[in-house]
C-alpha cells in the first residue's frame, strides 16, 4: 500500500465523526431498517420477548462501537445464536418461559465475562482451531433448524411441544391446519424477498416484507390477542420501552445445564463473531485489519451489559456489516448511528412496532436459515474437497441429532481422523514444523517440514504476523506433505494482505496430488516416506 493511499484512510474517533459523519450516518440510517425488524424477529424465535433484539443492537451500537477494535462491523443479534439461546430457556425455565428467560440472562452474562477474558488473554487466535467446513456445517444446522421452527409461525399453528424431530414430523398437520391469512402475509413475504432484490433498489427488502405485513394485517385486523403459542399474531411489545428491561436470575448457576447454556453461547457467539470480522475486514474497500481480540473484549463488555438489562447476546454480524459496507460506510460510528436510531425509533415510534405482524419476522428468518443451508452452500463445500463435504455433512448431523456442542465436537474428530487416514503423523497433529529465515538477496522463505493441518498451524501464523512488511515471501512447500484446506485458506488471505501493504509473496512446491481443481483444496506435496 503506497503513503498516497495511507494518507487518505479515514479517520477514527471524534475526527472521524466530524470528517465523515453525512456517508456514516446514511449507512447507519440504511442498517437501521434492515436491522429493526431482524432484531425482533430473532428475539421472538429465541423465547425471548422481542425488545429483547433491540435493546441488544442499541448496546452493540451505542456502546461497542467505541471500544471495538474493528471499523465497520455492525453488532447485534444474529440468527446463529437463535438455536442455543432458545435451548438454554427451555432446558433451564422447564416450561415457564419467564423464568426460563431470567435464568438464560445469568447464563449469558457469565458467557460474557469468559468472551471478556477470552480477549484480555489474546486468545480470539483459537478460533483459528475450528476448521472451516465445520463452523460452515455448524450454521448451515442452524440454518435448517431455524427453518423448521419457524416454519409453524408462518403458518399461523404453534406445534406441539417436543424435539426437533417432533417439530418437523408436524409441518404436514401445520399445513393441513395453516391460518389463510397468517399464511398469506408469509408467502408475500417471500415472494418480495425473492423479487425485490432483482429491482436495484436501495429501500431493503426486509422493510418491504415489514410494511406489506403491516399492511395485510391491517385489513384482516390481526391483533395482539389473536392466540399464537400465547404471543399473539402481531409483535407485543411494551408501550413505555423501559418496561423491557428485565433482570437475571443466577439461582441455576450450579446446575449442569446452566453451564451447558454458558460454554454453547460463550461458543457460537465468540466464534461467530470473531470469523464474521476478520470476514468484514476482507471486504473493508481501504484493507484495514480489525484488533479481534480487542473485538472480542468489546463485544464481551457489551453482551455483559446486555445480559444485566434483558436483551440477547451480540456478535458482530456480517449481513448487516456487508450492507454497511455496501452503503458507504467509513468509521464505527455507523455502527453508533444503526444503534441510536433503533432507541429513538422503539421510544417514540412503538405503536408501528406493535402492528408488525410475527409471521413477517418468521418469514425473514426462514429465508436467513435457508440461505445458511441451501444447496448452493453444499456445492460451495462439494467443490473444495470430498473431506471438506464430509465434515460438513457430519457437523450437521451432529448437531440436529444432539446439539451445537456436540455437533461442532464431532466435525472436529472426524477431520482429524481423515488426516490420520491420509497419513499424518499423529504427532504431527498438533505440532507443526517449519522454520523463517532470510537470504542474501532480502527474500524471506518460509520452509514448511511436515503436515500443516487446522489443529497445528497456530504458531505459523503468529510467526508471519510478526514479519517485516515490503519484502519478498517464499513459501516453501517442497518438504511438506499434507497441507489441508484451513491452511490453504490461511496463506491465501495472508499473501492478499501482504502484498496489499506493499510486499510480495511466492509458492514452491509442486503438490504431489489435490484433493479436488479448488485452488486451496488440501494437497499432498510428497508421498509418504515411512517404512
Amino acid at each position: 500500500m503506497d503513503k498516497r493511499f495511507i494518507a487518505e484512510l479515514p479517520k477514527t474517533g471524534l475526527a472521524g465523526l466530524k470528517a465523515h459523519w453525512p456517508s456514516d450516518l446514511q449507512s447507519g440510517l440504511l442498517v437501521f431498517l434492515i436491522a429493526l425488524p431482524l432484531c425482533l424477529g430473532i428475539s421472538v424465535a429465541s423465547g425471548f420477548p422481542p425488545s429483547a433484539g433491540i435493546i441488544t443492537a442499541v448496546i452493540g451500537g451505542v456502546l461497542v462501537s467505541r471500544i471495538s477494535g474493528s471499523y465497520l462491523t455492525i453488532n447485534g443479534p444474529a440468527a446463529g445464536l437463535i438455536v442455543v439461546v432458545l435451548a438454554a430457556v427451555q432446558a433451564l425455565g422447564e416450561g415457564d418461559a419467564l423464568a426460563g428467560y431470567r435464568y438464560t440472562l445469568a447464563a449469558i452474562v457469565v458467557a460474557s465475562v469468559l468472551q471478556v477474558l477470552m480477549g484480555v488473554f489474546k486468545l480470539g487466535r483459537l478460533s483459528a482451531f475450528f476448521p472451516a467446513s465445520v463452523v460452515h456445517g455448524m450454521l448451515a444446522a442452524i440454518g435448517l433448524i431455524i427453518v423448521i421452527t419457524q416454519t409453524h409461525v408462518m403458518l399461523g399453528v404453534a406445534p406441539e411441544p417436543g424435539s426437533l424431530f417432533s417439530s418437523i414430523a408436524q409441518i404436514p398437520h401445520s399445513l393441513l391446519n395453516m391460518n389463510t391469512q397468517t399464511a398469506l402475509i408469509s408467502f408475500l413475504g417471500l415472494e418480495i424477498l425473492i423479487v425485490w432484490p432483482l429491482l436495484n433498489t436501495k429501500i431493503p427488502a426486509s422493510v418491504m416484507v415489514v410494511l406489506v405485513g403491516m399492511l395485510f394485517a391491517w385489513h384482516f385486523g390481526l391483533d395482539q390477542q389473536t392466540t399464537l403459542a400465547g404471543t399473539g399474531y402481531l409483535v407485543a411489545i411494551p408501550d413505555d420501552f423501559l418496561t423491557s428491561f428485565c433482570f437475571p436470575d443466577f439461582s441455576k448457576i450450579t446446575t449442569v445445564a446452566f453451564w451447558e447454556a454458558v460454554l454453547g453461547i460463550s461458543l457460537v457467539g465468540s466464534l461467530e463473531s470473531l470469523l464474521s470480522a476478520a470476514a468484514v475486514d476482507k471486504l473493508d474497500p481501504y484493507k484495514r485489519t480489525s484488533d479481534l481480540d480487542r473485538d472480542l473484549t468489546a463485544v464481551g463488555i457489551g453482551n455483559v451489559v446486555c445480559g444485566l438489562l434483558g436483551g440477547l447476546p451480540m456478535i458482530a454480524e456480517i449481513v448487516r456489516s456487508s450492507a454497511n459496507i455496501n452503503h458507504g460506510a467509513k468509521t464505527a460510528w455507523a455502527n453508533f448511528f444503526h444503534g441510536l436510531l433503533l432507541l429513538l425509533f422503539v421510544v417514540l415510534f412503538t405503536g408501528l412496532i406493535q402492528r408488525i405482524p410475527l409471521a413477517s419476522l418468521a418469514t425473514l428468518l426462514v429465508y436467513t436459515g435457508y440461505r445458511l443451508a441451501s444447496p448452493k452452500a453444499f456445492a460451495r463445500v462439494g467443490d473444495i474437497g470430498k473431506e471438506q463435504l464430509a465434515m460438513f455433512v457430519v457437523t450437521i448431523a451432529g448437531v440436529l441429532a444432539v446439539d451445537l456442542l456436540f455437533g461442532v465436537a464431532l466435525g472436529i474428530v472426524a477431520k482429524l481422523v481423515i488426516s490420520l487416514v491420509r497419513g499424518v503423523w499423529p504427532g504431527n497433529l498438533f505440532k507443526i514444523h517449519f522454520t523463517i529465515g532470510p537470504k542474501a538477496d532480502g527474500t524471506i522463505v518460509v520452509k514448511l517440514l511436515g503436515s500443516a493441518l487446522f489443529s497445528n498451524f497456530l504458531p505459523l501464523k503468529q510467526s508471519l504476523a510478526t514479519l517485516e512488511q515490503g519484502k519478498t515471501v517464499v513459501f516453501d512447500f517442497s518438504d511438506g506433505y499434507l497441507i489441508d484446506h484451513t491452511v490453504m485458506e490461511f496463506i491465501h488471505d495472508f499473501k492478499l494482505n501482504y502484498e496489499a501493504q506493499g510486499g510480495q509473496c511466492q509458492k514452491i512446491g509442486q503438490a504431489m496430488e489435490t484433493f479436488s481443481d479448488h485452488a486451496l483444496a488440501a494437497r499432498l506435496m510428497t508421498a509418504d516416506d515411512r517404512k
